[in-house]
Parts: structure tokens; sequence; C-alpha cells
């Protein structure tokens, strides 16, 4: 018989599992980060770019525990997400001449810029555009 904290980590790998496989990403390139709070656990799923293996935030959700977390996360994706607007940022590292561009999901601009900085020092980048994709 599995203990209750077994059953718990199982869950909750079956539920990153479930996340990645939405997302259509490589296991390697979806974190999730998950911060105990007084009466609650936060958690930002953080997507990591392939080609130049930057960082970004690609959502945030809470619960009672990382397994209700989880579940808020796998809802979002599978019945809001397609409700959030495209934006295509360009930007690069203070310091560097390479020129990336990044696709985020986001209520606004300012939310889109927000998770472009997710983790790191504004300071330390320099964003040349942010553009609003067509609607489909």
């Amino acid at each position: 018989m599995m203990t209750v904290s077994n059953e718990t980590h199982v869950r909750v790998a079956e539920l990153q599992h479930e996340i990645v496989g939405f997302l259509g990403m490589a296991p390697q390139n979806v974190l999730f980060e998950f911060h105990k709070l007084a009466d609650y656990v936060d958690l930002d799923l953080i997507t990591v770019n392939s080609r130049h293996q930057q960082s970004f935030l690609f959502h945030s959700t809470e619960g009672r525990d990382k397994i209700e977390a989880l579940e808020n996360m796998l809802t979002y994706i599978k019945d809001n997400i397609d409700d959030e607007l495209t934006y295509t940022i360009q930007w690069s590292m203070k310091g560097s001449k390479e020129l990336n561009t990044s696709y985020f999901r986001a209520k606004n601009m300012v939310d889109a810029i927000d998770k472009l900085y997710y983790g790191r020092d504004r300071n330390s980048v320099s964003i040349f555009s942010c553009v609003l994709n067509p609607l489909t």
C-alpha cells in the first residue's frame, strides 16, 4: 500500500506530465517552481527556449497544495489559454549583439513584458519591440 506522501508524489508527476503534453514541449524545457506560502502554494510554470536557453514565465497559479496548484494550471491550459492574446517580443541581453525573438501568451502587453522579465534584472534586458500578433 502506498503512503499518502508517495501518492502525492505520483499525482504531482502525473499532472506535470499531462501539462508538458498539452504544451507540446520537451520535458526538459518546462520547469515547475513551487513556492510554499502561509496558506497556499504558488506555482510558476517556466518555459525554456531551446534555441537561446533563456527561461520565461508561462503562467502562475496557486492552490492549497501542489496538486491543486497543478490542477489549476492544467485547467488554465485546457480551458483558458486560447483566450489570451499572443505577443512577439524582440530583445537582447545587455552587452550582447544577438537579437532574440520570443512569443508570449498574455492578458496585455505589460503582462507579456513581465513574463519576459521574470527572474531577471530589468536592467539586464533591452526590448526592441513588443507587438500584438494578429488574431486568428
